[in-house]
């Protein structure tokens, strides 16, 4: 864990609301000159607390109308079945976001697709085709009230 200081949070909650303000509009959130956010900010991306600056895209503005949250079962849970696993959620488009968990299921996905018939050519692809997996439940996400990377911070 790294310690943060009350200006070190002050910059992280404030890029994470927008990572686009300038280093005139930090420094006065923050009450610091610009030249020294900006040294803060690098020492935070390298030091690995900011891991990326993205920005959040409209799922239906570029054609991925639905989302589905995905419970996935292996076969087993042996190390090396789990970690082939999260190599292919890594290197699969459709999953935005992948856990690796504990309970019921072994991983939960939030995966996106176009329609429906995109989705069951994922099934196919990504769940069907690999040994490993036991079984998969999916639950069609209605409506995505809250879309955010953003975490509560503490000095």
């Amino acid at each position: 864990m790294i310690d943060l200081d009350r200006i070190d949070v002050a910059l992280l909650e404030a890029v994470q609301k927008n990572n686009r303000l300038s280093s005139e509009e930090l420094a006065e959130a923050v009450h610091l000159s610009p030249t020294a956010c900006q040294r803060r900010l690098k020492r935070l991306r390298n030091e690995g607390v900011i891991e990326a600056d993205v920005s959040i895209v409209s799922p239906k503005a570029v054609g991925r109308h639905i989302t589905m949250i995905v419970l996935v079962s292996l076969e087993r849970e042996r190390a090396d079945i789990v970690d082939r696993f999260k190599g292919a959620i890594r290197n699969t488009r459709e999953v935005m976001i992948g856990y690796y968990v504990t309970g019921e299921a072994d991983f939960i996905l939030v995966v996106t697709a176009k329609d429906m018939e995109g989705y069951e050519q994922f099934t196919r692809r990504f769940f069907y085709e690999n040994p490993d997996i036991k079984g998969f439940k999916t639950m069609v996400v209605m409506d995505r009230v809250k879309a955010s990377f953003a975490f509560p911070i503490e000095a």
